[in-house]
């Protein structure tokens, strides 16, 4: 009865994030861009949404880290995807920054957020998560910079997770399915996107909580 007790009350304990992923903590990165080619094509916006859990293992969309991105030169710049995005580089009123300043800023809030949940690394969480992934490691290496906090090729992918969760891959039906609301006027603005990405990957971990829970037992 005691060992009983005591594998019911380890699940009651405070919970660390580190304990969920392995020391990996999920970061959401949504990126938008001038195209589909991370090699030739300009990464214009990027946002990072760092996420928090709860002492029972509640998993929680926090702080949102967000910069607009002068193209780096010579980058293409494909008319059909600013027509999605609705990005004008070149509008006068826009923020941007250097591609390397706004990553190492990145980076440098990802890796206080490592250190303060006591994990090893990050792991990027996106839909469609390859893509994402592809034009930031792409970004790190025209930007030379070295201390990259993401792993350079694991990910969570959430069009996969919702399509086991909800049996949806595209983001906006995913959120319905998740019971959250779409608001289409902001989506293609890479802290929406990221930040909706976030509520869902939340949500879908959340599920499965009494899985993990048992594993833990």
């Amino acid at each position: 009865m005691a060992a009983q007790a005591k594998r019911q009350t380890n699940v009651t304990e405070p919970f660390a994030i580190s304990d969920r992923f392995r020391g990996f903590l999920p970061v959401v990165v949504d990126v938008e861009t001038g195209g589909f080619n991370w090699k030739t094509d300009a990464l214009l916006e990027i946002a990072a949404v760092l996420l928090e859990s709860g002492d029972d293992g509640t998993l929680m969309r926090g702080e949102t880290i967000r910069y607009h991105i002068i193209p780096f030169e010579g980058a293409n710049l494909e008319p059909a995807s600013l027509a999605v995005n609705g990005i004008d580089p070149d509008h006068p009123l826009r923020p941007a920054v250097d591609e390397k300043e706004a990553l190492q800023n990145v980076f440098r809030e990802v890796r206080h957020a490592i250190r303060e949940a006591a994990c090893t690394r990050a792991i990027l969480v996106g839909h469609n998560s390859f893509f994402d992934l592809s034009f930031l490691n792409e970004a790190v290496e025209r930007s030379s910079i070295k201390r990259n906090p993401f792993h350079p090729f694991s990910s969570f992918d959430t069009a996969t997770l919702c399509g086991v969760a909800y049996g949806q891959t595209v983001l906006a039906r995913a959120v319905k399915a998740a019971g959250l609301t779409w608001d289409e006027d902001s989506a293609h603005s890479a802290a929406y996107d990221a930040e909706i990405t976030a509520d869902v990957f939340c949500d879908v971990v959340n599920r499965f909580k009494p899985m993990f829970d048992a594993t833990r037992n």
